[in-house]
């Protein structure tokens, strides 16, 4: 039988019952939901990060394209003419094709390398100013809990992303201000040899 509560999901809701329980009758508490992944998604915070990794690798995608291109050329080139040339001459250049393609497949993948590590590190960073932002709105609302991840269900009344959405917005960077410090360009698409 699948458990639908984790053990740590249980203790994590029997603290905060507690918790609640132990309030006095008076005591007004104040609560929030933040949709985390719609933050990410959103804010204009993410959407700059978006566009400066594109920018970054952009340049080193086109030239594996173009290269890849090139390949493709140099391979029709060999099928076409390879019947007109001699034994040793179809076994260089099929040689060639090979090590150039196998040259391609490791840039590529370094290129891929680079871009994860990247978009990891600007992802962790951007993690890291939404969650301070969620924090100074919360603590200027005077909320009691603000809750993330793991709400099953909450009312709509409950949903503080809107708000903290607009926050970001009012401190949104210009584009320029964004732009990585070490450019690199982006992963390109294998095309099929």
């Amino acid at each position: 039988m699948k458990r639908l509560i984790s053990t740590s999901s249980m203790a994590w809701m029997i603290a905060v019952a507690g918790t609640l329980a132990a309030l006095p009758a008076w005591a007004e508490l104040k609560i929030g939901v933040v949709d985390y992944g719609k933050l990410m998604e959103a804010s204009p915070q993410a959407k700059v990060v978006v566009e400066a990794i594109r920018t970054e690798f952009t340049p080193r995608q086109k030239e594996l394209q173009n290269q890849q291109t090139t390949l493709k050329t140099k391979e029709d080139k060999l099928q076409k003419d390879g019947a007109t040339m001699t034994e040793d001459q179809r076994t260089r250049a099929e040689k060639e094709l090979r090590d150039s393609y196998r040259e391609l497949s490791r840039k590529q993948q370094e290129v891929q390398d680079d871009f994860n590590a990247r978009r990891n590190e600007e992802m962790s960073r951007l993690q890291r100013t939404l969650i301070e932002e969620v924090r100074v709105y919360a603590k200027a609302q005077n909320f009691d809990l603000v809750i993330a991840d793991g709400v099953i269900y909450s009312t709509p009344t409950l949903d503080i992303t809107p708000a903290i959405l607009t926050a970001l917005q009012s401190h949104a960077p210009s584009p320029a201000a964004a732009r990585p410090a070490a450019p690199s360009p982006a992963p390109a698409k294998p095309q099929g040899k």
